[in-house]
């Protein structure tokens, strides 16, 4: 940051709007429809599913309705600003891939249609499996894993499918992860029936290979690792750990939640991983938010094709098929081909870029991250994860307000609620168990401008200033929001929260 920077006056809509069940007047319409000539012929509805009484529904005027979900939209409007969430890149989404997804050749497309009249889809996804080889050196992807999580659990799944085909799976039981790994890895080992063996991180930023040759054994099934991790330090010997894994029987799998920063930089299969995953909704410029739409492409090498969940798409002389997955499948594991918009985006991203672009944005999310690495060293209150290590960090770096909470009483939390109220988005914290205390972990990626970041650095050394010299107006924000801090007992209290009308009415006594 080398000028100022003029913090703007933000204030978010207030509408202080009702929820749309609380609205209606009876009596009420938007469109009145005529009688049937004929009445009404229920013979074809079983006698159990008719209602005995109208449905519960508000009774509004349109111009009411439209006026409702527009203040709506404008207060969730109002909290868009600057997102540096790091562990899950926020790009921009093209609209014109959203206009592409819209248009009646996609929307209206259904799973069942022959596939004959699927082939241009089909053509797409074909092709993006061909640059995320291209990619990353597998042999095959396939998309039917609805997240990174989803993908993990797939390849845990196809881990014990191969070890049963050797005769090996009561033995080989388990899995090495890092404590740094995201945690979806051991969750989903957990989860298939192995043990997790958890590697500490040492002064490097990085498990040694002495822990990692102390872990593995002739039990050990898979290593499951992301490499940079979320401190944004890279393991060099990560090829070292690979061979060692190899050797004692294991497989091993590539987390690439964090691949912005090494895209078109490194190859997992380069590397001797046997499967990697990639996040369509996060690397590949396709929307993320609220759980999904999410698509984890997930790739292997030859030998773990029969292991592969059906169907797989292969291209022969007379277009392009679906066929079976291979002679010890582990079956399907979602419904259809998966999220084909999420597929279509990712290819019309790839496209766009090319391989200069890809390689490019890699270069600038690396530079901006350690352009801000730099300023936030500075702030008071604020440190770097493993300080004493010099070299750039990749994609996105570990700080911690441990300082701040010490000497404030302000936690990462407030510093949080604080932030909003300057128009950027709540920063990520991180993946329980917190590491480094007090965390916070932004990621500029490729598309914020200098202009941004500078902006969203100032509006973090504002808040910590404001902490030192006025903590509770911190403690108690955000103030310039639709909603403040939420008081968060009703959460907790199973008498209270509702998540429908109908429970609403039935615990606060409402007519």
């Amino acid at each position: 940051m080398t000028e100022p920077v003029e913090l703007r006056r933000y204030q978010a809509a207030v509408w202080d709007e009702p929820v749309v069940m609380e609205l209606g007047r009876a009596g009420r319409r938007g469109v009145v429809f005529p009688r049937p000539a004929g009445g009404v012929d229920l013979e074809g509805i079983p006698p159990g599913l008719r209602r005995k009484a109208l449905p519960g529904l508000p009774e509004m005027s349109e111009p009411d309705v439209l006026r409702h979900y527009l203040h709506l939209s404008q207060q969730t409007l109002g909290m868009m600003g600057i997102s540096l969430f790091g562990t899950c890149t926020m790009k921009y989404n093209a609209r014109v891939n959203e206009a592409i997804t819209a248009l009646d050749d996609v929307a209206q497309l259904h799973p069942r249609q022959a596939e004959a009249t699927l082939q241009g889809s089909l053509q797409i996804m074909h092709d993006l499996e061909l640059n995320l080889r291209a990619l990353s050196g597998m042999d095959r992807f396939v998309f039917q894993a609805a997240g990174g999580a989803d993908a993990a659990f797939l390849h845990v799944c196809v881990t014990r499918a191969y070890h049963a085909a050797r005769g090996e799976l009561e033995t080989r039981d388990e899995i090495i992860t890092s404590i740094q790994s995201h945690p979806c890895n051991p969750a989903t080992a957990a989860t298939a029936g192995f043990k997790i063996v958890t590697l500490p991180l040492e002064e490097n930023g990085y498990p040694s290979l002495d822990a990692l040759k102390a872990a593995v054994s002739p039990r050990t099934a898979a290593l499951m690792i992301n490499n940079p991790d979320d401190m944004g330090i890279y393991n060099p010997d990560i090829a070292e750990w690979v061979r060692i894994v190899h050797e004692a029987g294991g497989l091993c799998f590539y987390d690439h939640a964090n691949f912005n920063g090494v895209m078109s930089k490194i190859r997992a299969r380069d590397l001797g991983f046997d499967a990697c995953m990639f996040m369509l909704h996060k690397t590949f410029g396709a929307p993320k938010g609220g759980g999904g739409p999410a698509v984890g492409a997930y790739g292997c090498s030859e030998a773990l094709l029969p292991y592969l969940p059906g169907p797989v798409l292969v291209k022969e002389d007379d277009g392009f098929h679906l066929r079976a997955g291979g002679p010890h499948s582990i079956g399907r594991v979602r419904e259809f081909l998966g999220n084909l918009p999420q597929m279509i985006k990712a290819y019309a991203w790839i496209r766009a870029m090319g391989i200069e672009g890809i390689a490019e944005a890699s270069d600038l999310s690396v530079l901006a991250n350690n352009y801000m690495g730099k300023a936030l060293a500075r702030i008071r209150g604020v440190s770097c994860s493993h300080p004493h290590i010099d070299a750039w960090r990749l994609e996105m770096t570990r700080f911690s307000l441990e300082t701040l909470e010490r000497e404030t009483g302000i936690t990462a939390y407030d510093v949080q609620n604080r932030m909003v109220d300057y128009g950027v988005d709540a920063f990520w914290l991180a993946h329980e168990p917190w590491v480094i205390p007090q965390p916070f972990t932004p990621e500029a990626g490729e598309m914020w401008s200098k202009e941004d970041l500078d902006y969203w650095i100032a509006v973090l050394a504002k808040v910590c200033q404001e902490a030192y010299e006025d903590p509770e107006r911190v403690r108690t924000a955000p103030h310039n929001h639709p909603i403040g801090r939420l008081d968060p007992a009703p959460l907790e209290d199973p008498a209270r929260w509702a998540t429908t009308w109908r429970a609403y009415k039935r615990k606060h006594g409402v007519e």
